[in-house]
């Protein structure tokens, strides 16, 4: 049984389409990431999945249940992260879990019991006592989770779970994250962080607009959608211009260019020629690297800032 299904799913703001036809689902023990720009309706599938909003056509079905007809008891069973932290900041990080083990109706010597080992999971085994303002973000971002855990749920939402964390706090959450799956626990994912989804994700979609426009593992999305190599190149500050180089040279090595500042991105399916004629081409820097997930989410939502 899939532990969240949706199909066919549609949502309206003001006459404005948010949703328009989702249909996806997740299979126990995988990561499903959800990708797209700011407005492509991650936040909206995410909230129509939970009960919280009501769609206006479609079906979804999570933990088995009808949603959002059974959305409260649906929701019982799953662990929800916020993309804000919301934790209580009157309370310990242990008070945090025993009272939200309460919303669970969890009886408080189960979930004391239980608390040890999900502090010990967040890496916060000494912090039992300590008070929300005195733990850094990465540390509330790792209570987040843990609290997520108090009812031992088996599908997890993670709302862009690692935002505003630094690179150690972010792999370690990814390392945590990795021990959930590796446990059968099922869980959507929404980032902005591509290596992210790649390094998380047995399947992802990249939406926009409301709809899925690639559909598949990283891989298979790279594979499906963009050539297979990348070469940067840079100018070098007071000399060569990529972007005029781009224009007279790039065209006759590369499948397809695009400029974006001073850098442009060569897209190719065989970089030797191309590499041969960089070095020995002064006043250019260059970078050479496979094409990864980034590359196809800028190529199908471009590159223009969404507010």
């Amino acid at each position: 049984m899939d532990t969240l299904s949706v199909a066919g799913l549609h949502k309206s703001y003001g006459g404005s389409a948010v949703l328009q036809g989702l249909t996806f689902a997740l299979r126990p023990g995988e990561c499903y990431g959800l990708l797209g720009p700011n407005g492509a309706g991650k936040t909206t599938t995410l909230r129509c999945a939970l009960g919280l909003t009501a769609p206006d056509a479609g079906t979804i079905r999570l933990a088995g249940l009808p949603v959002p007809e059974r959305a409260r008891e649906a929701r019982a069973r799953i662990g929800i992260v916020p993309q804000m932290d919301n934790l209580d900041p009157d309370f310990t990080a242990s008070e945090n879990l025993l009272v939200y083990g309460r919303y669970f109706g969890l009886a408080d010597a189960a979930v004391r019991a239980r608390i040890p080992q999900l502090l010990e999971f967040a890496g916060l085994i000494g912090r039992a006592d300590a008070k929300i303002a005195t733990l850094s973000g990465g540390m509330k971002r790792r209570l987040t989770l843990a609290r997520a855990l108090v009812n031992d749920p088996d599908l997890l939402f993670l709302d862009e779970p690692t935002t505003g964390l630094d690179p150690q706090a972010r792999h370690l959450i990814w390392e945590r994250l990795k021990q959930l799956l590796a446990q059968g626990k099922t869980v959507l994912l929404t980032t902005h962080f591509m290596d992210e989804a790649e390094r998380l994700c047995h399947r992802l979609a990249i939406m926009d607009r409301g709809r899925f426009i690639a559909e598949g593992s990283p891989r298979e999305v790279i594979a499906a959608h963009i050539e297979p190599e990348v070469v940067e190149v840079y100018g070098e500050p007071g000399e060569s211009s990529a972007a005029d180089w781009a224009r007279d040279e790039a065209a006759q090595y590369a499948t397809r260019v695009e400029v974006t500042g001073e850098t442009a991105f060569c897209y190719l399916t065989e970089s030797r020629p191309l590499l041969r004629h960089l070095a020995d081409r002064h006043g250019l820097r260059y970078l050479h690297r496979p094409a990864n997930l980034e590359d196809v989410f800028l190529k199908l939502t471009g590159r223009d800032l969404r507010d």
